[in-house]
Order: structure tokens, then C-alpha cells, then sequence
């Protein structure tokens, strides 16, 4: 585990340009598994779960060139031979369930692993992405191990499930493509990364409609094929550093920004008193942002800023905001109501001198503008609340320690490196 070591107290400024956005690549190079033709992926961010999945397919026999200097990947799975898979999926990362779609595709037979069910931010469901694949025709045995098994080609259904889950609808819409039939989610996840999914598939040859919205169709064909993908911006790194620029008093710029699916996103900080600005897809922090928390009209209520599954404010994004209201003037409740494991982190907040009051393990109350002193934190395996307890230790002038902070590496790929562009003292230790 790797250490970051943080003189704080200056004010970052810089332009950044951002990589490929992680959420969107995991699913998309899962997807790549439904061809054999060949696949370009461009703007391929070199982190560690993407690592993990290429050597994965490597093991397996797929013939994977990634230039991680240019950013681009050339996959052929031509050669995919699923032997090998009885060893288990890749572990230490969440997205392996997004294998289990295409692999039965290739498979038709799949032993589920136990190490694809939880992380740090609670219990994660291995039920949504059951029920999604014998909706459409796998059927699942637990005798000792449980097993997922298809025969021929999956068949088109309507599924209504429980609540929102991102790789759940993933999973959805890679089974759905080469499904026989018509099949229906409601109640689908519409996130960015989702999107990108879908635009992607759609161009390898899918038939998908309601894109961005809660209710998918997919129309099944009988084969897809390769070509050539961009992989977008990852929104959550444009946040990232703009919040940066914004805590520590300097003007920070992020290129290839989005500014379509920023509005919320702004409508946040200006609840913090910062105020971002676009010049055509750069997004703009100035410096010395007042970061005054916004008191709203109705007078007896706190502020909040809520987080829930998109078009909700990013649930991924928060700790950004809550290391932002730690130094902003004023008290706010924000509330994740998706994860219970969200908060786990609040006491090391406290370290640095932060007054933030746990409501319950879906809600905090943080009163801003304590006197804060540097120390030594330790970080959860959740890459934002890593990069918050950076972001306030940079706040802070002195040598603060965040410890084992090396979970930022599996979304942020230069982040070492791109703060000190930005003028940041920092070194990974």
C-alpha cells in the first residue's frame, strides 16, 4: 500500500486535460468479449482494474496491444479459449460481474465467485444481476458453488427490478444484444458510463432505444461486430479537479469537459459558493472561490445536497463536496442514499480537526470552517474518499500523511502527476 505525502497550503492552478472515463471503460471492454471481429479502443485510461481485465483476457487466450502512452487498445478475442476460467473471474474489483453476461454468452456455463460481492461502501447484490440473467433464460444452481447456466442464445423479457443498479442494466443490455427477441428493462440505471455502453454497443451493431432514460428496449440481432471507440471524459476526475482548484484557492481548467451533464453537478458547488464556468467544453474554477455554504429559503431547513442514481447528483462525487464544505463558512447535510458504507470515513475527517456530525450511515451534517491542523489519516478502499482526505490535507499548510491511499490509482491514473502540474507539493511514499 502507498502512502501520499501532501505539503498543503498552496493554491493549485493549472489546466488539466482528463483521462477515459473508468466506469465507462470497464463495461465497454467487458462488452468486447460479444465479437470476435476486431476491436479499437481509444482514450484508454491506464488503470488498475483495466490492467486486470487485459490480463485476464490474455490468460484466456485474446490477443490485446495496449499502447498506454497513446491511450489506445487493439483486442481481437478470436482466439478466446474459456478454459482457464475455472481458476475464477479477476478478483479485487467490483466490475468482475460484468463478465457475467458475456462470458455465458461465450460459456454457457459460469461459476459465480464470492469475491465479487462487497466492497468498502457496503454490501454490493450479486441478486439484480441473477435475476436479470434468468429473466432471459439462464437458469442457476447452488449446490456447493453457485452456478449460472445457458442454453444457446439468451431470450427476450420484460424485467422490472427493485431499484437502479448501474452494472445490473449493464449486464442487461450486453445479455439483450444477442438475445432472441425483443427484451424491456424498467427501472434502468441512465449514469453517463451506462450511456456510453449503449452508444458503443449500438455502433458494434445492437439495437437499443430509450438511451438516457429509465426504460431500455433492446431488440436482439445475431451478431455483433468490431471497430472503432472512443472512450469519453470521466466526469467524476473534471469534478475532482476543480474541486482541488476550489479548496485550495487557485484557477484550475479541465479540457473535454461535459458540459451537458454538468447542470446538477454546478448547481452543487454553487451550493458551497463555488461558481464553474464553461468556455466551450473547458470547465473553469477561478480563484478564490468565497465558499460561503448557500442558506436556502425555506429558513428553518439545513442545506443538503442528495445523492441517488443519476439524473441525482453522483453518489461517487460526494466526498469531493464534503472535503469542499469542511472549509466552507456554514453547516450542510448531505445525504448518500445508496451506499450504508458511504460515511465509514467521517472520523478521519475529525483528524484533521473537521467538525462533521454522522446522522445515520445514510447522512452527515458537516459545520465548515474549523480550525484545521495537518496530520495523518488513513484511507478507505473508496477512491474519492481518498482523493477528499487529499484534497484537505492540500487545504491545509504543513506535512499531512494520507495513508494507503493508493486505491486512488484504480480511477485516477496520473494523479500524482497531474497535481503537480497544477503546482501541488506531493509524492507517493
Amino acid at each position: 500500500m502507498a502512502d501520499l505525502i501532501v505539503n498543503g497550503g498552496k493554491p493549485l492552478s493549472g489546466t488539466i486535460t482528463p483521462s477515459g472515463n473508468k466506469n465507462s471503460v470497464l463495461p465497454i471492454l467487458c462488452a468486447t468479449l460479444l465479437t470476435d471481429d476486431p476491436v479499437t479502443l481509444r482514450n484508454v485510461p491506464e488503470i488498475t482494474d483495466v490492467a486486470k481485465l487485459v490480463t485476464f483476457f490474455q490468460e484466456q487466450g485474446s490477443r490485446i496491444t495496449w499502447d498506454r502512452a497513446a491511450g489506445t487498445m487493439d483486442i481481437d478475442h478470436s482466439s478466446f479459449d474459456p478454459q482457464g476460467i475455472e481458476d475464477g473471474l479477476p478478483s479485487g474489483m467490483r466490475s468482475s460481474v460484468l463478465l457475467f453476461a458475456p462470458l455465458l454468452q461465450r460459456m454457457k456455463k459460469l461459476t459465480i465467485p464470492t469475491n465479487a460481492k462487497g466492497c468498502s461502501l457496503g454490501i454490493r447484490e450479486l441478486d439484480p444481476h441473477l435475476e436479470i440473467l434468468t429473466k432471459l433464460g439462464a437458469k442457476i444452481s447452488h449446490r456447493g458453488a453457485l452456478t449460472v447456466r445457458l442454453t444457446g442464445r439468451f431470450r427476450g423479457a420484460r424485467h422490472w427490478p427493485d431499484y437502479m443498479s448501474v452494472t445490473a442494466t449493464e449486464n442487461f443490455v450486453m445479455a439483450a444484444a444477442l438475445a432472441r427477441g425483443t427484451s424491456t428493462l424498467l427501472n434502468a440505471a441512465s449514469e453517463p458510463h451506462v450511456q456510453d455502453l449503449c452508444t458503443v454497443l449500438a455502433a458494434m451493431g445492437a439495437k437499443i432505444s430509450g438511451l438516457g432514460t429509465s426504460k431500455l428496449t433492446v431488440e436482439g440481432v445475431d451478431r455483433l461486430h468490431g471497430g472503432t471507440f472512443t472512450i469519453s471524459t470521466d466526469y467524476h476526475e473534471v469534478v475532482t479537479f476543480l474541486a482541488l482548484g476550489a479548496i485550495t484557492g487557485g484557477e484550475v481548467r479541465v479540457k473535454h469537459s461535459l458540459p451537458h451533464h454538468f447542470d446538477l453537478i454546478v448547481r452543487a458547488f454553487e451550493k458551497l459558493g463555488v461558481i464553474v464556468e464553461h468556455e466551450g467544453d473547458t470547465a473553469i474554477v477561478r480563484r478564490r472561490q468565497k465558499l460561503v455554504i448557500e442558506a436556502p429559503f425555506t429558513s428553518n431547513l439545513l442545506p443538503k445536497i442528495e445523492a441517488a442514481p443519476w439524473p441525482y447528483f453522483p453518489v461517487d462525487l460526494l466526498p469531493c463536496m464534503i472535503a469542499l464544505a469542511v472549509r466552507a463558512e456554514g453547516a450542510i447535510q448531505f445525504w448518500n442514499k445508496v451506499y450504508e458504507g458511504g460515511f465509514t470515513w467521517m472520523p478521519e475527517l475529525s483528524k484533521f480537526g473537521a467538525h462533521v456530525v454522522v446522522s445515520d450511515p445514510h447522512r452527515v451534517i458537516v459545520f465548515g470552517d474549523r480550525p484545521l491542523h495537518p496530520t495523518t489519516v488513513d484511507a478507505p478502499y473508496i477512491i474519492r474518499a481518498a482523493v477528499a482526505l487529499y484534497m484537505v490535507a492540500a487545504s491545509i499548510k504543513g506535512r499531512s500523511v494520507v495513508k494507503n491511499a493508493d486505491t486512488i490509482k484504480r480511477a485516477h491514473p496520473r494523479f500524482v502527476e497531474n497535481l503537480r502540474t497544477l503546482g501541488a507539493d506531493v509524492e507517493w511514499s
